[in-house]
């Protein structure tokens, strides 16, 4: 595995619609399982393809870091299938720095999407792995947390960790 570098706001593949992956291949399993590694190495909770300058339809997550037993979420040519309620909360994202906003999400969604092994799933997420699965989503249309935001704000180098 291998860190790659994670694009920054105003590089015009952010803005992208990313195409579509298809089959899920060795060197598809490469990128999501680097990708994971450079998510983890900046103390991000996601992190879709387009923000390491490759425009295909997936991302990775891991929404609670924290637990013993980690829950990471491969997501290969996702398709939200449902959504529902909102929430309003904070984001950041590893591609604009420094900054964060108050985004409204849906509180639950459902998910359609092939994981690391090509196989179709359906996953239902809320709360706070809902933001993430929709934030990292976004990216796959080039949408930015930034496009959304009600609020957007300058952080402290301190309070940055934990961005998606």
């Amino acid at each position: 595995m291998a860190l790659r570098n994670v694009v920054q706001e105003g590089d015009p593949i952010l803005r992208k619609h990313a195409r579509p992956v298809g089959e899920v291949t060795p060197h598809i399993r490469e990128i999501l399982e680097d990708m994971l590694e450079t998510m983890r190495a900046e103390d991000g909770v996601g992190l879709a393809a387009p923000q390491v300058g490759i425009l295909r339809r997936m991302f990775v997550a891991e929404p609670d870091p924290t637990l013993e037993e980690k829950k990471v979420y491969f997501m290969v040519d996702p398709e939200i299938l449902e959504r529902e309620g909102s929430q309003v909360g904070t984001e950041g994202c590893l591609s604009v720095r420094g900054y964060y906003g108050v985004v409204e999400r849906p509180e639950k969604i459902r998910i359609r999407a092939k994981d690391l092994d090509g196989k179709v799933r359906e996953l239902e997420f809320e709360g706070f792995e809902a933001r993430v699965m929709c934030h990292e989503y976004d990216h796959l249309d080039g949408i930015l947390y930034t496009d959304k935001a009600t609020e957007v704000h300058h952080v402290e180098a301190s309070e940055e960790a934990g961005e998606d």
